[in-house]
C-alpha cells in the first residue's frame, strides 16, 4: 500500500554541496551477474581503491542486505523483485547523500534492473560481471551450485531460474578470465571518464 499524506522535504544541504565537500560526485555502481561471477569481490576491490583516494563509498551486498533490510524476503520471483526494489530505493538515498554506492546483487531480471535505473536514470551504472556458468560452478564459493544441482535449492539462478543478461550495460567486465586488478581498473577508468572524480596530478 502506497504512503499517503506525505510531502518531500527539501534539505538545505544539497547533493551539489556534498559533492563539493567530498571532492567527487555520487553514483550507483550496479554489479550484476551469476552467483560466483565475482560481483562482491570486484565491488569491494573498487571500494578499497576509492577509499584509498579519500572518497565516500558504501557497498550494498546481496547477502548482507538479506540479514536486515530484506530479511523477511525469500527467493521467489516476487520476493526477488521486492528485494531489488528496496535496494534501489536505498541506493537512491545514498546518491542523494553524496556517496558512491556499489551494489552486488545477482538481480537476474532485466525489468527489475530497469526499475532501479528509472529511479536515478542519470546516476545508474550497470556493470555486467560476465562469467561463464561453468566457471561460476567451478568456483562455487558457497557450495550453492552443488545444492542446486541436487535439487536442495529450488529456483536457483542459472540452474532452475533464468538470468537475463544486460542488453546495453555501461560496462561489461570479463570476470571469468581477467585479473581482479584489471577488472577494478576498468571500473575506475570509467568513473574518471564520467567525471565522477578526477585523478590527482
Amino acid at each position: 500500500m502506497k504512503s499517503t499524506n506525505t510531502v518531500w522535504h527539501h534539505a538545505t544541504v544539497t547533493r551539489d554541496r556534498r559533492a563539493e565537500l567530498n571532492k567527487h560526485k555520487s553514483v550507483i555502481l550496479w554489479f550484476t551477474g551469476l552467483s560466483g561471477a565475482g560481483k562482491s569481490t570486484l565491488a569491494h576491490a573498487v571500494e578499497e581503491e576509492l577509499y584509498q583516494r579519500g572518497y565516500h563509498t558504501f557497498v550494498l551486498d546481496g547477502d548482507n542486505v538479506r540479514h536486515g533490510l530484506c530479511g523477511d524476503l525469500g527467493f521467489s520471483d516476487k520476493d526477488r523483485e521486492e528485494n531489488i526494489r528496496r535496494v534501489g530505493e536505498v541506493s537512491k538515498l545514498f546518491v542523494e547523500a553524496g556517496v558512491i554506492v556499489l551494489t552486488a546483487f545477482i538481480s537476474p531480471f532485466k525489468a527489475d534492473r530497469d526499475k532501479v535505473r528509472s529511479l536515478a536514470p542519470d546516476d545508474f551504472v550497470e556493470i555486467f560481471c560476465e562469467c561463464p556458468l561453468e566457471v561460476c560452478e567451478d568456483r562455487d564459493v558457497k557450495g550453492l551450485y552443488k545444492k542446486a544441482r541436487a535439487g536442495v535449492i529450488p529456483e536457483f539462478t542459472g540452474i532452475s531460474s533464468p538470468y537475463e543478461e544486460p542488453e546495453n550495460p555501461e560496462l561489461t567486465i570479463n570476470t571469468g578470465t581477467a585479473s581482479l586488478e584489471d577488472c577494478a581498473k576498468q571500473v575506475l577508468d570509467y568513473l574518471v571518464e564520467r567525471g565522477i572524480y578526477q585523478e590527482s596530478e
